[in-house]
């Protein structure tokens, strides 16, 4: 079963920026997306990314996060700028195997067939 690890967390000041990374063990599937959850919340969707370039974000980071993926090193990426205190989360990557809409998975987690362990983003003001 294909395994997906998350790197680049960690701590930065509010404006600051941060770009995520997430290996699949074998290779990107349809979909890949992006949530995040932070303590008492649920987990929300940020961005998720279907076939080559199909995008789609949460209205709270659109302008500011830009997902992206390198089929050729089976890696998804998540680039975060003008990072805010609200973003303090622990990010997960996701993947879907098959195609779906990428606006339609952004408020749908339970689509996705695999996780990663996750990797903690904290925000200071």
């Amino acid at each position: 079963q294909v395994q997906l690890m998350e790197s680049g967390g960690g701590s930065v000041e509010a404006g600051g920026s941060l770009r995520l990374s997430c290996v699949a063990s074998a290779y990107l599937h349809a979909c890949m997306g992006w949530f995040r959850q932070a303590p008492g919340n649920e987990r929300e969707g940020v961005a998720t990314i279907c076939g080559d370039s199909q995008t789609s974000y949460a209205d709270a980071v659109k302008g500011r996060f830009t997902i992206s993926k390198d089929n050729t090193k089976n890696t998804m990426y998540l680039q975060m700028d003008g990072l805010k205190p609200e973003d303090t989360a622990m990010y997960y990557c996701a993947a879907r195997v098959a195609y779906y809409s990428p606006l339609a998975l952004i408020s749908r987690p339970a689509l996705f067939e695999l996780w990663g362990q996750g990797t903690l983003i904290t925000v200071s003001s």
